[in-house]
């Protein structure tokens, strides 16, 4: 009887904690909706303001910590003052061919397939004939090589710095865990290598596509834009596991 009790006792405990649990998330659900609420009412303003006061204009998309001065910083979760709230995968709230630039980095990663394609065409959208896009976002094909048997230097420093930040308990088979991590860490949705990128780029209508290194541009409005290397505290990391596409919309060429 003692075992019978004791095991009801579980099971009530067991409904109880999930029952809190659903209350905390559904609490907290509720606080981003009315943050969202508060953002969307600062968010028209700030556009008009933006728009008005910016002969060159230039959209950051998921500006995390990360503020651009000069440019109209965007996210989805905004944490600095001056950051416009926008969801990157519903319908952008500017009108056709306001923007000269575009600018996005370490962020449709952690969006799915279709949110990036939308978002990418929304961006096609919003950029002024002859506008620039820039992507930078982890490249899946630099992650799966490696698993190759021989290792370049820079491979095994990449790996014993994700291990040590990400992962130290793990001691062997580094670069499965490694690559694992990548899929699943950090709210990562999706991973791309350059050419699946580059088909979404011009699928969604962007022509003349360039790659570059993180901070190399021809365009001097677009030159050393990439800070995640500052953000996770190494520029060899970022220039490691960073890929890099620009992209135009027809129309007049800019003079960079």
């Amino acid at each position: 009887m003692a075992a019978i009790a004791g095991q009801n006792k579980a099971r009530e405990l067991l409904r109880q904690s999930h029952f809190l649990i659903a209350l905390v998330r559904a609490a907290r659900a509720g606080i981003f909706d009315l943050k969202r609420l508060y953002w969307l009412l600062l968010r028209r303003p700030a556009i008009r303001k933006y728009l008005q006061n910016n002969s060159i204009t230039g959209l950051q998309i998921g500006t995390s910590k990360s503020p651009i001065p000069g440019w109209l910083n965007t996210d989805v979760a905004p944490k600095n003052k001056g950051v416009v709230y926008l969801d990157a995968t519903r319908r952008f709230p500017f009108s056709d061919g306001q923007f000269n630039y575009i600018f996005s980095e370490h962020m449709i990663e952690h969006i799915d397939y279709d949110g990036c394609l939308a978002m990418l065409r929304e961006c096609v959208r919003v950029l002024k004939p002859g506008g620039t896009i820039r992507l930078a976002t982890p490249d899946l094909g630099v992650l799966l090589a490696l698993y190759s048997k021989e290792k370049t230097p820079a491979q095994e420093r990449y790996l014993d710095w994700i291990l040590g930040r990400n992962l130290p308990g793990v001691t062997s088979h580094k670069e499965v865990f490694v690559i694992n991590n990548a899929f699943r860490a950090w709210g990562h949705m999706f991973l791309y290598d350059r050419q699946l990128l580059e088909a979404a780029m011009l699928e969604a209508g962007f022509i003349n596509l360039k790659s570059y290194k993180p901070g190399v541009s021809s365009d001097q409005y677009l030159r050393g834009r990439e800070m995640h290397g500052s953000v996770i505290g190494s520029e060899e990391i970022n220039q490691f596991e960073t890929l890099v596409v620009e992209g135009s919309v027809a129309g007049a060429t800019k003079s960079g």
